[in-house]
């Protein structure tokens, strides 16, 4: 996602749906396929021209990434400038260390070379709607990935993208909601905190998907939650604290990977379990039952590989989601597979 993926500045607590949080959550689509969505098309752009760029024997692809200390964002940036290079293309990332103003300026300098097509995994959602609008005011094309672009923003700024990839997150979370109950069982009480991120639709997503996953058990609800801003050692501080206000939490969702590692070492020597998107490298455990692993490495190629299709004419879909992989106790999931 996000994540989009997907690091975010502090909300401490994140309303139950995406009306409170004041962001628009797009529709979920078929995972995998790509289908039509029922977004308005307004954010769309359909008949895009080619910049002049494109034609260039080497079509310079302009990259903005959020950071690179999430090992999410290392193993995108492979994925883009390995797919790149195979396509000829010319790859440039730009990393914002989580910086919207940062990322703006990267984004705007490498606009000023003509890009062919501008890759935006942005640092937020609704920030991000700017970097957007200066794409389309340059002529170039814009394809986002794993953070969703704040439907709203780009609606009241005019900005348009072609496509969005990346992870399924409500299914995401809803996949952790129905394993919680398949583990716990249908009836058993279930105070759960969500570890979570509210600046982000994909992570707002993946949250909304988790309680509908455990909707139907009558005795479990959220009773509390608290922003880990994508960061562990954030994640680690805010889980302490939110245990020590509400002790009854026996289960936590933690909707990134650096959130679900923080989470893990705040819930040490407890009996609280941690379930959520898979951190780097973790195997699963008693404590760590289960987690849902996207493919950001693959993401960066897919985009790749979207933009190729665009460049040869084809029609591509508004909306590409992707499934994720479950992994339960006694599992790791690969390096490159994680939150």
């Amino acid at each position: 996602m996000r994540k989009t993926l997907l690091a975010g500045i502090g909300i401490a607590a994140l309303a139950l749906s995406a009306c409170s949080t004041g962001v628009t959550t797009p529709p979920a689509n078929t995972p995998g396929t790509g289908g039509a969505t029922d977004a308005p098309a307004s954010i769309y752009l359909t008949d895009i021209p080619k910049p002049e760029s494109c034609s260039a024997d080497s079509p310079f692809i302009a990259v903005a990434l959020p950071n690179l200390t999430n090992p999410y964002y290392v193993y995108m940036k492979k994925g883009f400038e390995d797919a790149g290079k195979a396509a000829g293309f010319s790859v440039e990332v730009q990393v914002a260390d989580n910086d919207d103003a940062a990322q703006l300026a990267q984004v705007t300098a490498m606009l000023q070379k003509k890009p062919c097509a501008l890759a935006l995994n942005a640092v937020k959602s609704a920030p991000a709607a700017a970097l957007v609008k200066a794409a389309n005011d340059a002529g170039v094309p814009v394809f986002t990935v794993n953070v969703t672009v704040d439907e709203e923003a780009m609606l009241s700024q005019g900005a348009k993208i072609v496509q969005y990839l990346g992870a399924d997150n409500h299914e995401g979370g809803r996949q952790i909601g129905e394993q919680v109950l398949k583990d716990l069982g249908a009836d058993t009480e279930i105070n759960a905190g969500l570890v979570s991120e509210p600046d982000e639709v994909p992570v707002v997503l993946r949250d909304q998907g988790f309680q509908d996953g455990i909707k139907p058990n009558p005795n479990a609800k959220v009773v509390a939650t608290v922003d880990s801003n994508v960061m562990p050692d954030v994640a680690l501080k805010v889980t302490q604290e939110m245990m020590q206000g509400h002790p009854e939490i026996n289960v936590i969702f933690a909707s990134t990977g650096p959130a679900t590692y923080g989470a893990l070492q705040g819930v040490a020597g407890k009996d609280t379990l941690v379930y959520g998107f898979c951190a780097e490298g973790e195997p699963l455990t008693e404590q760590y039952p289960a987690c849902v692993a996207q493919e950001p490495e693959k993401y960066g190629q897919l985009v790749i590989e979207q933009i190729q299709k665009w460049l040869a004419g084809e029609t591509v879909e508004h909306e590409v989601l992707q499934p994720l992989k479950m992994f339960v106790k006694g599992e790791t999931p690969a390096d490159n597979e994680l939150g």
